[in-house]
């Protein structure tokens, strides 16, 4: 198995601060075991927006993040219109979607896949469309995911030692691995280090 890492890109995340305190939503799950810092999970499904950039980390990060804050901050297809009295005035406002942590990275092949979680509260009937063809809405069925938490900066190095140790204790606790290790952050790059809160996660049956 390749290790293909989900690096979590951390740039402007709101609801978060230096101080590690965080208000954006996160998608809910429900805790089947836990040993030390690392936890069994099940997710229910969820919808992301996602876009793929032909280009190295750093640029492909700033040109997919701006892609999908743009669907999220109102390019798409749902216009509301507010009526205002003394005068009335009429105008439109395309819907704005709050954003939500953590914001996912792929690599596959000479690509990088940048994905937002979206709100609990839309289907994909309920989804705006995004006008930017680049952005596509994709459902992730559910699934059962193992992680391992930690503080400290989200790089590729504490990826892999932290996808080390999980893939070692997952081994020996019996579980079938699904999927190469993947990372998640739910902090903006100004948290404090030891603040921050960071995970490596891996599917499994």
């Amino acid at each position: 198995m390749k290790p293909i890492f989900l690096i979590i890109t951390t740039l402007v995340l709101s609801g978060c601060s230096v101080l590690g305190i965080r208000t954006s939503e996160e998608p809910g799950f429900t805790l089947l075991r836990e040993q030390d810092d690392i936890q069994i999970r099940q997710y229910q499904s969820l919808l992301v927006a996602e876009t793929e950039v032909t280009a190295d980390y750093q640029e492909s990060s700033s040109i997919a993040f701006r892609r999908l804050a743009g669907y999220i901050f109102g390019k798409n297809t749902r216009n509301e219109k507010m009526a205002m009295t003394a005068p009335v005035v009429q105008q439109q406002e395309s819907e704005k979607i709050a954003m939500t942590a953590p914001v996912l990275q792929q690599k596959a092949g000479e690509k990088w896949i940048m994905a937002f979680v979206l709100p609990a509260k839309y289907t994909m009937e309920t989804l705006p469309k995004p006008l930017d063809e680049s952005v596509r809405i994709r459902q992730i069925p559910a699934k059962k995911v193992a992680a391992i938490r930690y503080t400290g900066r989200l790089n590729e190095n504490n990826v892999q030692s932290r996808s080390t140790l999980l893939l070692n204790w997952l081994h020996k606790e019996g579980y079938r691995v699904l999927s190469d290790p993947r990372s998640a952050g739910y902090d903006p790059p100004w948290t404090v280090p030891f603040l921050r809160r960071n995970e490596v996660h891996i599917d499994v049956e």
